[in-house]
């Protein structure tokens, strides 16, 4: 199975975020990343949990210390507060019709 960042934390302003989001600076998919999902809860439009995809640990975890570096940035700290990362493995899954 898969392995996977998933990361969390409140954003300021959901489009100044997603703007930095979108610019790229760690090369998602040059860095290894084969997809990714953005979530955002229903009651807090200024939150987001992204999920990033990868085929082995080793990318994920070079990954890992691309976004603390990236983190610890002035311009990453005006678009989020206090991230949350995990890399874990994708040890079950199962789809459901309908």
């Amino acid at each position: 199975m898969s392995v996977h960042i998933l990361l969390e934390h409140p954003v300021p302003d959901y489009e100044a975020w997603k703007g930095a989001f979108d610019a790229d600076p760690v090369h998602r998919e040059a860095s290894g990343v084969r997809s990714y999902r953005i979530l955002r809860p229903v009651d807090d439009p200024n939150y987001v949990a992204v999920e990033l995809e990868f085929a082995d640990r080793e990318r994920a975890g070079a990954f890992r210390e691309a976004l603390l570096a990236l983190w610890r940035s002035s311009a990453a700290q005006a678009v989020m507060r206090d991230p949350q990362i995990r890399i874990v493995e994708a040890v079950e899954a199962r789809t459901y019709p309908g």
